[in-house]
């Protein structure tokens, strides 16, 4: 039953939508940690760049 309900692969022409809509949740989730990744990264270089003006001064 859960084979038919959930195709793991591609299947014929009527599959389309059974395959669509976890690939574009999946993909929406790969771009959300691609953002926050670059969010955190840009937050560690601005936090470390003020530490290193703080240590100088």
């Amino acid at each position: 039953m859960s084979e038919e309900t959930v195709p793991q692969q591609g299947g014929g022409a009527g599959s389309g939508t059974g395959t669509g809509q976890p690939k574009g949740l999946l993909q929406q989730m790969e771009e959300l940690m691609a953002a926050l990744n670059a969010d955190l990264s840009a937050l560690e270089r601005s936090t470390a760049g003020r530490a290193e003006d703080g240590e100088a001064g």
